[in-house]
Formats: structure tokens, sequence, C-alpha cells
């Protein structure tokens, strides 16, 4: 595991932005037969990435990045339209890929105008032509952690945080009254790379618990993304990490 600490937002954003820009440019430069033409990226919801993507949208990671190479997915999706102020692909649309080029067929969001057993079905099925069964999954993982330590839509005390065979789950949330899709860990855990990114004193004391305390992913959802064979990576602020062994 790598622990990044930057000292504020916008200075963890740009340690972001040039992470995936180099991550992107390592990826796509790899000669001889195992090289890549395309770079497969999960982008997450939240504060935290919206900053980030647009920071990704303007000079120079906008001319830097080669936008029409990478095919775009989500961690998880709440179960509304696109155009509804909490999607996550709404979001990313508004502060991203509405402002660079990416082939529409290589955007993959939830359709949330199918059911939701229906919408978690046909994710998976597109998951299953990209990876296959065994192997690397994703080249790069974006995922927040919120103040109650869940990743994803795997929120504690939720049966979706044990899944070890299904790799998408759509289920109902009480405490949210709605829907929810989300990838889960045995997907996950394939990435190549899995970065988070925490900012916040809120985030202080379940980032703590998450790297430092007991493993209980019932109560910390987020300490059930360990990748098996890719690199797990925290970029932080200073305000997230106050409570971590110095």
């Amino acid at each position: 595991m790598q622990l990044i600490i930057k000292k504020n937002p916008t200075d963890l954003a740009k340690a972001a932005a040039d992470f995936i820009a180099k991550r992107i440019k390592d990826v796509l430069k790899k000669p001889g037969p195992n090289g890549q033409d395309r770079f497969t990226i999960a982008l997450s919801g939240g504060s935290t990435p919206k900053a980030l993507h647009e920071l990704l949208a303007k000079s120079p990671y906008r001319e830097q990045i080669p936008w029409a190479q990478l095919h775009v997915f989500w961690g998880d999706e709440r179960y509304v339209p696109i155009d509804d102020e909490q999607s996550n692909a709404g979001m990313a649309y508004d502060t991203l890929l509405g402002h660079v080029y990416t082939p529409e067929d290589q955007i993959h969001v939830w359709r949330t105008e199918l059911e939701p057993e229906a919408a978690a079905a046909d994710y998976d099925r597109i998951l299953h032509e990209y990876f296959g069964e065994t192997g690397p999954s994703f080249d790069l993982v974006l995922l927040g952690m919120g103040d109650d330590g869940h990743t994803l839509s795997l929120f504690p005390g939720t049966e979706v945080v044990h899944e070890q065979t299904a790799w998408t789950k759509a289920y109902f949330l009480e405490q949210q009254n709605m829907y929810r899709l989300t990838l889960t860990a045995p997907i996950v855990n394939r990435a190549s790379c899995v970065a988070f990114l925490v900012a916040g004193p809120k985030k202080a004391e379940p980032l703590k618990e998450v790297l430092e305390g007991t493993y209980n992913p019932d109560k910390y959802p987020s300490q059930e993304i360990k990748p098996t064979d890719g690199e797990l990576v925290w970029i932080v602020d200073e305000k997230a990490a106050e409570l971590l062994k110095k």
C-alpha cells in the first residue's frame, strides 16, 4: 500500500490528476505483444472526484491524456436518471466527459432506465466482455470513502460487503430509501490499481480504523478493497490523515 498525504483538497486533486495522467501514459506505452491500446478506468462520485474532474478537463491534462483511448466505467451509481443531480455519471459528464473527447461507445453508464436488477445484469455482461473470468480487470479504479467508512455502494451492515462471486449488485438501501447499483469487491480487487481519494476532518476517524484498526468490514467496508495482484494507493489530505500514526 502507498499512502500519499497532501496539505489540502486542492493539492490532493492536483496529486491525483498527476497520478492518473502518469498511470495512463505508463500503461499505454507498454511495448510488445502485451502492450495496450486502451485504458480502462472506473470513476467515482462525490465532492473530491468532482474537483479532480474539473482539473482533468483543463490544461495541461486535457491535452496530455489520450482521452480517445479511455474506456470509462463507474464504480457505483444511485438508481436515478442521468440528468438527476444525484447521478454520478451525470456529474462526470458535466465536469469532465463533456469537455474531452472519448467515444460514446467507450463510456459505460449504469442503465438506470432499466429495472435495478436488469441494470446490474447489463453492467455485469459488459464487464465480462471486457475482462473475462481471470486476470486483471480495470487499469485504474478511483474510489472515495464516506464518513461511515463505506466505499462504492458497500455500506456498513449490508450483505453486499461480503459478496464473493457476483461482480455487480443492485439492492435497496433502507437508510437512503433508494436503490443502489455497485461493483463488488471481487471485480475491484482484480484491478491493476485502486486509488482512494479522501479529504476532510470527518474522514479522519474512519481512515484511521480502515488503515490501522482491527479488520471489521461490516463497520468499515473500505477494508474489503485490497487488490489481489494490483497496487493500492491512498491519496489523502492532512485533515483526513491527522489521526494516523506518524
